[in-house]
């Protein structure tokens, strides 16, 4: 039978995200789906005054919230400035390794936060509940140095989001969990938010375990009973030093360029002919602001 792939058009542009210090991070994690690293340079910094435009041009598109990733954002020198000018358009969100914030730079953004209507969050990954666990993924000695990023945050007044990617089966997933809960309740975090996600088989990832298969794809007749909003790509975008991008997992696909400005990329359709794509079909917009990830796996149709 001929495979056609799906096809998913933007509904509304909801969620704007900036890969603000593109693929350079102080970390060099083995599952990274983007393999970032010190040394890699393929993705550059945007500056302070390039997100300022953008974010003045995503008033007019009616966009709810900011997400902010690389690499490691706090690696770029203005990452507070750009938090607190991003704080006066709407809530954001920061994706961190937690293992290089500084207090001072925390009770800056929560003063910032208490003096505006919307909020500011903290995604904070790590990979294990132990050094055991999570050092071999993300290298020795991280796992001290991010819990302590986290214990910041919670000493600061947020309350940030654990994200952990799966490099256990997912039978495990309650067991884990549990392990995490009790960790993060001897360090201080009695009410943890955890989010559990799916490895994206790109990158370090690819060249630790497999590549996609040719049959992990997205057909038309799988979307015909599914809600569209599970795709990141149906309400959200994100900028990159090269463009704007289809979504944050797909940055390093040519076809993901949609353009140079917002309105032009909200106007295109996309074919979901990639193997990550598959794996939002499986587990849902996995890059959205979920604190525990519930939803059943699905099988291919």
């Amino acid at each position: 039978m001929e495979f056609t792939p799906a096809q998913i058009s933007l509904s509304h542009l909801d969620e704007l995200w900036f890969q603000v210090t593109g693929t350079r991070c102080n970390l060099t994690c083995h599952h990274c789906f983007i393999s970032c690293s010190p040394h890699n340079k393929s993705f550059d910094f945007l500056s302070r005054q390039e997100i300022q435009q953008y974010l003045q041009e995503s008033v007019e598109l009616g966009v709810k919230g900011y997400y902010f990733t690389g690499g490691e954002p706090f690696l770029h020198p203005d990452m507070v400035d750009i938090l607190c000018d991003t704080l006066q358009f709407g809530p954001a969100t920061v994706l961190t390794n937690g293992t290089v914030l500084k207090e001072q730079w925390l009770n800056r953004l929560s003063k910032a936060q208490q003096q505006c209507r919307y909020s500011l969050e903290f995604r904070v990954s790590i990979d294990g509940f132990d050094a055991p666990t999570n050092d071999p993924i993300r290298g020795d000695g991280t796992f001290d140095r991010a819990i302590r990023g986290v214990e910041l945050l919670v000493q600061s007044g947020f309350l940030p989001i654990i994200t952990a990617t799966r490099t256990w089966p997912d039978s495990e997933d309650q067991k884990v969990l549990g392990e995490f809960t009790t960790m993060l309740h001897k360090r201080g975090y009695q009410h943890p938010r955890i989010k559990l996600l799916p490895s994206l088989k790109l990158g370090a990832e690819q060249a630790r375990t497999e590549a996609y298969s040719e049959h992990e794809r997205v057909s038309d007749k799988m979307l015909n009973t599914l809600d569209h909003q599970q795709f990141v790509c149906e309400h959200a975008r994100i900028v990159t030093d090269r463009g704007v991008h289809v979504c944050p997992i797909l940055i390093e696909s040519p076809d993901s360029v949609l353009g140079q400005d917002l309105k032009n990329s909200t106007e295109q359709p996309f074919d979901l002919n990639h193997g990550a794509c598959f794996t939002c079909y499986q587990y849902g917009a996995i890059c959205s602001n979920v604190s525990l990830n519930t939803t059943p796996e699905r099988g291919s149709e």
